[in-house]
């Protein structure tokens, strides 16, 4: 073995004791294994890996296998099937930000696999790139050597939109590895879009190059067949492409000879990648992903991650272990245990992709919700995670939607809602698109854009970034000066709830959304502006109190006493230190929720028992000590153990059942990076881990 591969191992199953006692135990809902971006999302829906195939975030199947060949016997790792196959007995699983890692034992043999994706933020270069290694580390647990090898097999779901589609699938020359690839045989580049679709376009990779591996295109079963009669695969490459995905499953087949294994640990590893091509059409142009702006592809894509693979394991390691601590030193175990859940979803949820220019553009998709890309009141939610690891990726996440709304065609004073269908923007088609207003949320997006826009200045000291934009910027903030105090019948971010007239925490956004433009305006020396919003800003807080006060809280509304809602917008003047509402009133608010918790965390308002999981984590963080903090954070580690929605998290359930209510895998969820965020120490520690701008 390499002797980089040795130290990995080494190191690998020194740190797994560590791993589990350093974080409170959980049973994800669904365990994130190669997830990258919204097409090339791995997932395991099961407590066990052997229990069900893996999926797709969308639950459709994306059946990879993996078996192991102990002394002559087959056992599964991965996968339900084949069924005769007995399982290995899994012992462990942990989630971190960057890894999963399984553990099963058995035979004598104790074999550890790690998912490892480079979601690095501060790193560009890495967390673009769509890749993910899977590495083996076995060891022999009775003293005594085994021989071992290894199976994994890839099937054409992972590169098709449904399994009637027909692939082709070839081998790829790169001197001293294994390489493979299948695809669509239509390869229809950016021509579908939607929510519950999948990519069939690019190609998926599978690539080794460690002593002892081999590898086919073959059919699920003959892989199957050959391996279980003696370790290897089928001798030749299966002809009979092309055919549909699911047609005598046509997967990629590998199979990695671990030799004979003793107490000193032995790793194997791949590298899984799809390459997209093309990744999003922004105004009517096609943009490839980050990482190829500079003329790479597939295979110094795999080159890079098969001669980086130990070193940025390593890395990941490294960067999951300081990020544990620091969100453990933030809001506790079990703060961090929800912040790694969420960690790869929010990123994988988005896309970073090359302008013309070169520079980053990061779009979201909107996850089983509607499908839109680039949408503001999801940007919103989601933006914590990107301000406390990398400001780049906030403002590379801003920027598409600032271009949109200075184009003559958008129309109205507010800003937009969404910039289209995934993975197409080009324009909006939410609530009538930009044609109607009615169906639209203009104090909504208008105060999110002017929140998240001063929290770059603020991250970066200046306002350089919203300059160019100070026309929009300016009438958006003229907008909720005219209809924010009191905002008429429309929709916030909360639209599944239904329109809302004087709504009291949207009427908080509004006043903070001005208060944040004040403070922009400051920071590019605009006095006046400043002046003129903040003194507005306060005199509008001040007249809310009046509005929303309902005995001992907030209400929902101005006009309905005996309501209440949360008022999780209330963060952002603090995280801002805009000072517009005075401590009193998140100190009455949390008194009041805390009478009003259920089994399984805080209910949005006083209409429904549901709650979104990102606003929660934002009221939570309005709390002052830390008993009160644990208090809405306990029910949200219990329902995360408990639901029985066994899909990626969602941000959207019911807070006495536990049970979905809607969405899924949406990159919201890296709103739970808001707690850490608003410890100064610790963000000002992040930020100076970041790339300067430009860069």
């Amino acid at each position: 073995m390499p002797r980089a591969h040795r130290l990995a191992a080494t190191i690998l199953f020194a740190l797994a004791a560590a791993t589990a006692a350093a974080a409170e135990a959980v049973r994800p809902p669904a365990v994130p294994l190669a997830v990258v971006d919204p097409y090339f999302s791995l997932w395991s829906f099961a407590d066990r890996l052997t229990d069900d195939p893996t999926r797709h975030w969308t639950g459709k199947l994306q059946p990879n296998s993996l078996q192991a060949r102990i002394d002559g016997k087959v056992l599964r790792l991965a996968g339900r099937d084949p069924r005769q196959v007995p399982a290995l007995e899994q012992v462990l699983l942990s989630v971190r930000p960057t890894t999963t890692r399984y553990e099963f034992r058995g035979e004598g043999v104790e074999i550890a696999i790690d998912f490892v994706t480079p979601a690095l933020p501060h790193d560009l270069e890495w967390v673009s790139r769509p890749v993910t290694w899977l590495r083996w580390t076995l060891r022999s647990l009775d003293g005594r050597p085994h021989g071992v090898q290894l199976l994994f097999t890839a099937p054409g779901h992972l590169a098709v939109n449904t399994p009637d589609q027909p692939v082709v699938a070839s081998r790829v020359k790169m001197p001293g590895a294994e390489v493979l690839r299948i695809g669509s045989q239509e390869q229809p580049v950016l021509a579908r879009r939607g929510d519950d679709v999948r990519i069939d376009w690019g190609y998926l990779y599978v690539a080794s190059a460690d002593p002892g591996v081999s590898s086919a295109v073959a059919s699920q079963a003959d892989a199957w067949a050959a391996f279980a009669k003696d370790g290897s695969l089928p001798a030749t490459d299966d002809v009979d492409l092309p055919r549909p995905a699911a047609t005598r499953t046509p997967v990629l087949a590998f199979a990695l000879d671990a030799g004979s294994v003793g107490a000193e640990p032995v790793a194997r590893q791949l590298v899984l990648a799809y390459d997209d091509l093309f990744s999003v059409e922004f105004l009517n142009r096609r943009l490839r992903p980050y990482w190829r702006r500079n003329g790479a592809d597939a295979i110094t894509l795999l080159t890079t991650a098969l001669v980086e693979g130990p070193a940025m394991i390593e890395r990941a390691r490294e960067y999951d272990d300081e990020l544990m601590r620091d969100l453990e030193r933030a809001g506790g175990p079990r703060y961090a245990a929800l912040a790694a859940l969420a960690h790869r979803q929010a990123l994988g949820a988005q896309k970073i992709v090359a302008d013309v220019d070169g520079s980053p553009l990061m779009f979201s998709k909107e996850n089983f919700s509607n499908g839109c890309i680039g949408t503001v009141d999801v940007m919103y939610p989601a933006m914590p995670q990107l301000l406390l690891l990398n400001v780049e990726l906030a403002k590379a996440t801003l920027k598409p939607i600032l271009e949109y709304a200075r184009l003559p065609r958008w129309p109205f004073p507010f800003a937009p809602h969404d910039l289209g269908t995934y993975p197409l923007a080009n324009g909006q088609v939410y609530g009538g698109g930009e044609q109607d207003e009615e169906d639209q949320m203009p104090v909504e997006e208008s105060a999110n854009m002017l929140i998240l826009v001063a929290a770059v200045a603020r991250a970066e000291g200046t306002a350089r970034f919203a300059e160019p934009y100070w026309d929009v910027l300016a009438a958006w903030a003229d907008y909720l000066a005219q209809k924010g105090l009191d905002p008429e019948h429309q929709l916030c971010t909360d639209d599944f709830a239904g329109h809302l007239a004087r709504n009291a925490n949207l009427s908080v956004k509004a006043i903070v959304g001005l208060g944040a433009f004040a403070d922009l305006a400051r920071r590019a020396g605009r006095t006046t502006e400043a002046a003129k919003y903040g003194a507005m800003a306060k005199d509008f807080a001040t007249k809310w109190m009046e509005l929303a006060r309902d005995g001992d809280h907030y209400a929902l509304t101005f006009d309905r006493p005996g309501t209440w809602s949360q008022k999780y917008n209330l963060v952002w003047d603090r995280l801002l230190d805009l000072g517009l509402f005075p401590p009193e009133v998140a100190r009455t608010e949390i008194a009041y929720y805390k009478t009003k918790l259920q089994p399984y965390g805080l209910p949005l308002d006083s209409r429904r028992t549901y709650t979104k999981l990102d606003w929660e984590v934002w009221t939570a963080t309005l709390t002052e000590s830390r008993a009160d903090f644990d208090a809405f954070i306990d029910p949200l580690f219990r329902w995360v153990n408990e639901t029985p929605s066994r899909v990626p998290l969602t941000d959207w359930y019911d807070t006495v059942t536990g049970q979905r209510e809607g969405f899924q895998a949406r990159s919201v969820v890296g709103g739970v990076f808001v707690r850490m965020l608003a410890d100064p120490e610790l963000a000002r520690k992040w930020r100076a881990k970041q790339p300067a701008a430009g860069r």
